[in-house]
């Protein structure tokens, strides 16, 4: 082919919606020299016989984001692009048989609102009044969004592709990638059936392909991508005259209905019916030896499978009897992609540089425009305007087996639209990780939750207490587990408590050099060798990029500590800047951690430890405890006298037998995040998020812009501190009902949204519930009085003072 490329700085692989909607947005930004590849036509894969619906709606912050967007796009895309688009945006009405359901619509009503999106809580008769075909008796009430929709797939991913092409991208169709080579200087060679291509950066953007074109990466630090497929289908009805009739009254299509309950959708279809059930009898596909995927699924469906979604029709008829007058035209069963937890992987490749995954999308029609968006930033700027932790490939480690991936993938599938409550966890594929003294904690009632893979307890329950999946459906804080959480908290407060904290990600850091190239990749200064510190990490644009505790060894030996969930993620944040000569290991697997607190942990360390338990605050030491060499490090996030235990896992055992039979109580996360919530400690991706900056942050502390080091966002935060924040960061202690504040929750003042909070609980030593936040900067002084929005329920809010609400001057935690 003459006009082959044979250089670009992108090659994206696979032609579905993900992958044009990332060609067209890096065209955008200027990036015109890149180019999509795809094995057949654009489309053959999910794309092709996807529904096309477009919601907003979600409880997540980002993917809300992500969503909207992608509706905003599709509403200008074809006047853009000059390419002619079926965008009906008809409203859709969501379900609620419960109280449950409508708290939780609550909130996802107040995070639209706050992204400008107007969605609405409907009555059941207001729904009947726009849906005058449906069935209400029975039901709570509704969620009206008008943003919701169905777009033409094909079309739209069209569109996307001649915007790119009209841009000066280039799409080579029937072009299967073969393999790709990474070169000394990190670039690549893309191999194809017909040619080469030299880039700089490499997507996977394979939808249900993922996992194959993942090999290709394996010898350059690759992994096996994290995904399984799922058939899923959706079935086509016959004509209604009935329907017509409404539209040529009313000039318009019906509302999407969701009845989120039941599970499934359904919509318009010209003049007839689309239910798309998400059954709990799902089936997955590919994922056994007789089943094996073949080499190219390209436009091809498998034969229907009606029985397993013959209840969820039913009751689709039931809901909206006008359905049961027309018979079924077609069924469209289909494979779907899933990753763990449904969300798609979109960011940096694991371990591999400059590679980027924008695969196993289970909604890519809704999300696709602004996965585009996202993939676009973080190849060209190397950072994204929101933050977007919840489909980072790297949010997944080494747990994600294929047995792992298969059990939630026909979990997520079957509950699709199950509501996510704070105290409820998943049960399949548990156990993937286990600590030392993981059966000892079940022993002890423990009460497991998955971190990270990591099984670690999330509160102790006593006989007789309700240990059911059902007591946990909840949005309250009140449960069995309440009264469990306040005796570990206050076990905690008076005596001493024991954390088994397994998965506490590790890294070590040494070498000549090691202290100034930490110095120019933090914003603070290091600690001096014996002690410890926090250090931060910023962006070019000065927000939070992330946090490592920070213990030094020697001149240039170093040991970086950082939460269970960040290993992959933070690991990349020193390896990507590492020079040449120094060594940096993950360590994280060969250790165990424990959190030893309370104001009788020193009593206890003396009477099984050899340790200098003179020593203060944020020092470290090695010792002998329980007769087991471990180093301990003299800090506790639960903001009380304490130290953290680090030992060989094998050692493990023994001190957590000592720790107990010395009189230490066994506490679990719960009570944890209780506790360091009174201290005002920041969660990560919580508190502590590329959405907010350092300063915004109230991390100014940790800031030197006298020392002499440039080091990431130094100038953006040298700008901001000449101008100030916009928005501050506040605890508020809250009048609230039966539920704390959730990540998220609206901030009100005067009728206005002002901030939201970022993360909330009980606070058992203060007897109060607390949220933190961010809040407009003339509102953030001490007493200001505003609402903070609960599920629905505007609560009563007081600002702080800018100080730990528990043991503000920190005696007890350097006691």
């Amino acid at each position: 082919m003459s006009d082959f490329p044979t250089k670009a700085r992108v090659v994206i692989i696979g032609g579905g919606v993900i992958g044009a909607s990332g060609l067209y947005h890096l065209a955008k930004k200027g990036w015109s020299d890149c180019v999509l590849l795809e094995k057949n036509e654009l489309t053959a894969g999910s794309t092709w016989h996807a529904a096309g619906n477009v919601p907003t709606f979600s409880t997540s912050w980002s993917i809300m984001n992500m969503q909207r967007y992608s509706t905003e796009l599709y509403a200008r895309l074809g006047d853009e692009v000059d390419y002619p688009m079926n965008y009906h945006q008809t409203g859709s009405i969501r379900l609620a048989h419960s109280k449950e359901r409508m708290q939780e619509f609550e909130r996802a009503c107040s995070m639209g609102r706050y992204q400008g999106i107007e969605m609405e809580i409907w009555t059941p008769e207001q729904a009947k009044e726009h849906y005058p075909f449906l069935e209400t008796h029975d039901l709570e009430g509704v969620l009206w969004d008008p943003s919701d929709g169905d777009i033409d797939p094909a079309q739209v991913t069209q569109a996307l592709a001649k915007g790119a092409r009209d841009m000066g991208a280039k799409i080579i169709r029937f072009c299967p990638a073969t393999g790709v080579t990474q070169k000394a200087d990190k670039t690549w060679i893309v191999h194809t059936e017909k040619g080469d291509i030299e880039c700089d950066y490499v997507v996977n953007a394979a939808g249900y392909y993922a996992q194959r074109v993942g090999e290709f990466f394996k010898p350059y630090g690759g992994r096996t991508v994290p995904m399984m497929v799922m058939s899923h289908q959706y079935l086509l009805t016959e004509q209604i005259d009935e329907v017509e009739a409404h539209v040529k009254q009313t000039g318009k299509k019906l509302p999407l209905i969701r009845d989120v309950d039941v599970s499934y959708y359904l919509r318009q279809e010209k003049n007839g019916y689309n239910l798309g059930p998400y059954e709990p009898n799902c089936r997955g596909h590919w994922m056994t030896d007789d089943d094996q995927m073949p080499e190219d699924f390209s436009f091809q469906l498998w034969q229907d499978d009606l029985d397993r979604i013959e209840d969820i029709v039913t009751d689709a008829m039931e809901r909206v009897p006008l359905m049961a007058t027309s018979g079924v035209s077609s069924v469209i069963n289909g494979p779907i992609p899933y990753a763990p937890d449904g969300l798609p992987l979109l960011g940096p490749m694991p371990g591999v540089d400059n590679a980027f995954e924008a695969c196993v999308f289970t909604f890519g029609i809704a999300q696709g425009g602004g996965a585009g968006k996202v993939l676009a930033e973080w190849i060209v700027d190397g950072q994204t305007e929101w933050d977007m932790w919840s489909v980072d490939p790297r949010r997944y480690t080494d747990y994600t087996d294929q047995d792992y991936c298969d059990q939630k993938g026909m979990e997520v599938y079957g509950n699709e639209y199950a509501m996510h409550f704070p105290h409820h966890e998943w049960p399949a594929a548990r156990d993937k990780k286990v600590s030392q003294v993981h059966g000892h904690l079940r022993q002890l009632g423990g009460q497991m939750g998955a971190y990270n893979g990591w099984e670690r307890a999330n509160w102790f329950a006593k006989d007789g207490d309700d240990i059911s999946e059902a007591a946990t459906h909840t949005w309250g804080r009140s449960g069995p587990w309440q009264q469990r959480i306040k005796e570990e908290c206050e076990a905690v407060r008076d005596g001493v408590g024991v954390l088994d904290l397994p998965g506490f990600s590790r890294f070590n850091l040494e070498g000549e050099g090691a202290a100034e190239f930490l110095r120019c990749l933090v914003t603070g200064g290091l600690p001096k060798v014996g002690r410890m510190n926090l250090v931060y990490f910023s962006d070019d644009r000065g927000r939070i990029l992330t946090e490592m505790s920070c213990l030094r060894h020697g001149e240039d030996h170093f040991t970086m500590i950082t939460a269970g969930s960040a290993q992959w993620h933070d690991f990349d944040v020193l390896k990507k800047a590492l020079p040449t000569g120094l060594t940096l290991s993950d360590r994280t697997t060969e250790f165990a951690t424990m959190i030893v607190t309370g104001p009788k942990s020193r009593d206890l360390f003396a009477d099984i430890s050899d340790a200098d338990l003179s020593l203060g605050w944020l020092t470290h030491q090695t010792a002998t405890v329980a007769g087991q060499p471990a180093l301990l490090a003299r800090v506790s996030y639960a903001g009380e006298l304490g130290w953290e235990v680090h030992c060989d896992n094998a050692d493990q055992a023994a001190i957590y037998d000592a720790l107990l039979t010395g009189g230490a109580k066994p506490f679990g996360m719960y009570a944890l995040n209780a506790l360091r919530i009174e201290k005002g400690y920041r969660s990560w991706k919580g508190d502590l998020s590329t959405d907010y900056t350092l300063l915004e942050g109230g991390l100014g502390r940790f800031v030197k812009l006298d020392k002499p080091q440039e080091f990431p966002g130094k100038a953006a935060i040298r700008t901001e501190l000449q101008q100030g924040p916009k928005k501050v960061f506040v605890t508020l202690i809250v009048e609230a009902g039966e539920a704390d504040a959730p990540y998220m929750s609206c901030i009100w003042k005067d009728g206005e949204i002002v901030g939201e909070t970022t993360s909330g609980d009980y606070g058992y030593r203060i007897d109060a519930s607390i949220a933190l936040g961010m809040l407009r900067r003339d509102l953030a002084l001490p007493g200001t009085e505003v609402e903070v929005e609960i599920y629905g329920e505007k609560c009563r809010a007081i600002v702080q003072e800018d100080q730990p609400l528990w043991d503000p001057t920190n005696a007890r935690l350097r006691a």
